[in-house]
């Protein structure tokens, strides 16, 4: 039998991406979004207006999109409640959000230099990729609440292991991504983490409970 709960959140599951981009004064943002999705060598992304990759993504065009293992949970999590954002909103604080200015260092995360964007790359990231902004656009209703980017992928950097040998193709058996499903983690079908973001944003779950990695 179906019900109709009256959702108020549609996360059923997506890839956890750690999105690198260039502050005003240069240094390094890293923020974690699950708003991703892929077709051709395109991505659309999904960011909140008041966040600071939001502002960095508008005015340098590009980006690095970095795709964690399942394994990275802990680094993930470790910024998950964290903003580049000097001045915190205020619902964001209730949330439990704290200014970071330097999230690598936070999630214990190496910057490594990208090829042809000024963004830099997250090292422990088995999937790095360099993108160039394409167009933007107001996103959400009845009020515009987000930003829709459409980014090129101008080149895909992927662990060496995970390559299909002979093919330019990721072995689907090899990789497994961290995917957020309703705000708590998830990799190779099971939960893998606690999630700061689940008690930040108070999302009722159930199911046991995991041990952090």
């Amino acid at each position: 039998m179906h019900v109709v709960p009256g959702l108020k959140v549609l996360y059923f599951g997506t890839p956890v991406v750690l999105v690198s981009s260039l502050n005003e004064d240069g240094s390094a943002n890293l923020a974690p979004i699950s708003s991703a999705w892929w077709l051709g060598q395109s991505c659309m992304l999904g960011l909140g207006n008041n966040a600071q990759t939001t502002a960095n993504l508008l005015r340098e065009g590009e980006c690095v999109l970095n795709l964690p293992s399942s394994a990275m949970v802990g680094a993930v999590d470790r910024i998950a409640l964290t903003t580049g954002k000097r001045a915190v909103p205020d619902y964001k604080v209730e949330q439990g959000y704290r200014y970071e200015p330097d999230k690598f260092a936070a999630g214990g995360l190496t910057e490594q230099a990208s090829d042809l964007v000024r963004a830099p790359r997250v090292a422990e990231c088995p999937v790095q990729l360099e993108c160039r902004v394409v167009s933007s656009r107001p996103f959400g209703v009845p009020a515009s609440h987000a930003t829709a980017f459409e980014v090129e992928v101008l080149r895909a950097h992927v662990e060496e292991e995970l390559v299909i040998p002979g093919t330019h193709y990721v072995d689907p058996l090899g990789w497994d991504p961290l995917i957020m499903k309703f705000c708590e983690f998830f990799g190779g079908g099971r939960s893998v983490h606690p999630s700061r973001l689940a008690e930040g944003w108070k999302m009722p779950h159930r199911r046991p409970s995991v041990t952090a990695g």
